[in-house]
């Protein structure tokens, strides 16, 4: 067996955007975000208000990834703000949960004190190297909110890289099977408490 490391197998360079530096680099975060997700090109020109948005909202913190060979060149981002009552990802979960049969007391609680993971993107070439679970580490660390939340598409079995990631950091159902205004697909929402922490691994 081969101990040579490939490039992939060295560690990214994580990097903590300003919102100045969010907005100016949208042109090369999103296409990250259009092809993880596999959206239709041009997507991405739709999303970069709702973004750049995002980036004046309280709370709001961005980590993107590089690689070492080529330190210039965005593969992955993550983003993500202070949960609050009046924003749309925030009512969309409320009435998810209210049409799963939540108290509303469970209800306030869950949406009491959260980080909305809102996005975390690794591009398809990029994959496979725990670029996503760097980037989650560094975006959560030392976050002051109880608890995270993010949704993500279902897929059959939970199997792909994102579920698995998220249930390796211990992530549990809050909602399944929910369809957001916007969006035809089914997407899980998913939580747990802050701080997040993770056993060291030995890499494969």
């Amino acid at each position: 067996m081969s101990t040579d490391a490939t490039p992939h197998d060295a560690a990214p360079i994580l990097l903590e955007l300003s919102p100045a530096e969010f907005r100016a680099r949208l042109p090369e975060m999103l296409p990250i975000y259009v092809a993880a997700m596999k959206y239709p090109r041009g997507t991405e020109y739709h999303r970069a208000p709702m973004w750049s948005e995002h980036a004046g909202r309280a709370g709001w913190r961005a980590v993107a990834a590089a690689l070492p060979q080529d330190p210039s060149t965005l593969v992955a981002i993550a983003y993500g703000y202070r949960g609050a009552p009046q924003q749309w990802w925030n009512q969309q979960v409320r009435s998810g949960m209210r049409h799963a049969g939540y108290s509303a007391e469970r209800i306030d609680d869950a949406l009491g004190d959260y980080f909305e993971l809102t996005e975390l993107h690794v591009h398809p070439d990029a994959q496979g190297h725990r670029i996503g679970e760097a980037l989650l580490l560094r975006l959560l660390d030392g976050r002051p909110e109880r608890t995270v939340l993010l949704s993500t598409p279902e897929v059959p079995d939970e199997d792909n890289r994102a579920w698995r990631l998220y249930r390796r950091l211990g992530f549990r159902d809050v909602v399944r099977r929910f369809v957001f205004t916007g969006d035809a697909r089914p997407f899980a929402v998913l939580g747990r408490e802050l701080p997040l922490t993770v056993a060291s691994e030995p890499r494969r």
